[in-house]
Formats: structure tokens, sequence, C-alpha cells
């Protein structure tokens, strides 16, 4: 049985495991995961600062989000689900309790940068594409969708 619960600092590792292993996935190149390798490594400090949620099933963390405040609009930061649940709902589950807890907060606009293999999800979720930021990695362009939904 699927729960979710606020994140424990104490988990940053095995969270980093989960967005790493979630980012491979997607069979990008090992070159372009290690250089990922920072930004998907979190620290405990990090889930002190941001909101941050743990999908659990038998207290065994599977995936998790986080939510942070830009300009008083929440922003989905990270949403990650290992490998081995994708497709399962879970993403979905957290995705939907995202919602509500930015409702919760306050925000009445929740924003993310999805990776491209997750636009489609983001779209099935009814977020909409309200713009893209390019960029790099490894000397080879990426086009990030800017998404948004209004809650």
């Amino acid at each position: 049985m699927l729960s979710i619960r606020p994140a424990d600092p104490n988990e940053a590792e095995m969270l980093s495991q989960i967005a790493l292993a979630a980012k491979a996935h997607w069979g990008y190149p090992g070159r372009w995961m290690e250089i990922w390798r920072p930004q998907l490594t979190f620290s405990p400090e990090y889930f002190e600062a941001n909101e941050s949620w743990v999908a659990v099933i038998d207290q065994t963390p599977i995936a998790f989000y986080t939510l942070e405040d830009r300009d008083e609009v929440a922003w989905i930061e990270n949403l990650w689900v290992l490998p081995v649940h994708i497709g399962k709902g879970v993403g979905k589950q957290l995705f939907i309790h995202a919602l509500s807890h930015s409702r919760k907060l306050g925000y009445n606009i929740l924003k993310l940068e999805a990776d491209p293999n997750a636009f489609g999800f983001y779209e099935k979720m009814g977020m909409k594409k309200i713009g893209e930021r390019h960029s790099e990695v490894d000397g080879r362009p990426r086009i990030l969708p800017i998404m948004e939904m209004k809650l």
C-alpha cells in the first residue's frame, strides 16, 4: 500500500539514488548522467530547506517530489519515481498530492520545467506548455518545456 509522507532529511542519499535511477531510466548517455550527478545528488539540508514529500511502500521510499517557492509561485523542482514503479500510478499520486498541497499552501499557480521524456505525463495531468528553456549538455542542444497549471 502506497502512502505519502514528508521527507526525512536523513534519507537524502536514498532519495538521490531514486533521482539518479529515474533519470537513467530514459537511456541518457553515461557522460550526461555524470554531468547531471551533482544536481541529482541531494544533501540533508536540501530536504530541510524545501517542501519535500516521499511515496513509500512498506516504509521504503520509492519516489519523491520537492516544491520550491519562486516569486509566490509553486514549482515542482523534482518528481522522481524508481524505474520499477514507473507506469504504475505512483507519479500520478505524487503529482495529485503536489497539486493539493500547493493549494493548501495558498498557491494559485504550479509550474515546472519538464524533462522531455516526462512532457506527455505532465500534459496528461493537465499542465500546459507555456515556454521552453534552451540548454546544452556535453555540446548537444536540449529544449526543456516549461509547464504551468492554474490551481
